[in-house]
């Protein structure tokens, strides 16, 4: 299928790994001319250069979009992007109690502000093109808020509530706004933390993924972490021309974590 991308400007967020990563591989692979972007320039060049070296139409920017003067340093460099995937984000389990008030901002100037600083910059160029596509990567956490990290799902939630209010903002245009709620997904953040379970309670990772999806994720329906890629695949559709009557909304790609067929 011809997703209709070729050489339209994206701009992924947090994509020097896990889910942002292979929103950028795929949205290259489908012609887009893709902006990389990472917090150090070491790990936006490396991916720039496995993205180039496939052919893909990919160039970088190293800042941390968390902060008001990165967004204005990469607007500047880069006025025109048609498609905005805000996926930069953070995540730290941590009891309510001990999350103090510097956690909460820091929280949700990564996974909130940021988004919403960017959509506020490159929405004024879409609507004169009568053309855009902002996408807010939030979570089944947004919904199901999680115990073991409240200030995390709090700020999924409050993407949610971005978008759908940003798609209001723009009813009866060529822009749409939606957002993407990956479930638990084999990133690299993840990856890593199961990792780090597995190898202090001696076992593989499959062990300790088993474990997961029976007693803290006992709703999914697939009982695995997605891949990056399979969420990367609703992300990319989503951006496409092709899907300019998904409008609003909030899209999931849990493995069926939340319990509800609507």
């Amino acid at each position: 299928m011809d997703l209709k991308l070729q050489d339209k400007v994206a701009l992924v967020t947090g994509s020097t790994a896990g889910i942002g990563k292979a929103i950028a591989t795929a949205l290259a692979q489908e012609g887009a001319h893709v902006i990389v972007n990472g917090r150090t320039q070491q790990a936006v060049d490396a991916v720039v250069a496995e993205l180039s070296a496939t052919g893909g139409k990919v160039e970088g920017f190293a800042g941390d979009l968390g902060t008001e003067e990165a967004a204005q340093a990469l607007f500047g460099r880069f006025p025109k992007v048609e498609i905005l995937v805000n996926n930069l984000g953070i995540f730290e389990p941590k009891p309510f109690e001990e999350i103090p008030d510097e956690d909460w901002r820091r929280f949700f100037d990564v996974n909130v502000l940021s988004g919403v600083r960017l959509a506020r910059l490159y929405l004024p160029a879409m609507r004169e093109r009568n053309w855009g596509r902002i996408i807010f990567i939030s979570s089944e956490s947004g919904l199901q808020i999680p115990e073991e990290m409240v200030h995390y799902g709090v700020t999924k939630a409050a993407q949610i509530a971005a978008a759908r209010g940003i798609a209001e903002s723009v009813a009866g245009t060529g822009i749409t706004v939606n957002s993407v709620l990956p479930g638990p997904t084999r990133s690299r953040g993840v990856t890593d933390f199961v990792e780090t379970l597995a190898q202090s309670g001696g076992k593989s990772f499959d062990q300790v993924e088993a474990e997961f999806f029976e007693h803290v994720r006992p709703t999914s329906l697939i009982k695995r972490f997605a891949t990056p890629e399979e969420v990367a695949a609703m992300v990319t559709y989503v951006a496409s021309p092709l899907a300019a009557a998904t409008h609003g909304a909030a899209l999931r790609v849990d493995g069926g974590v939340v319990k509800s067929a609507f």
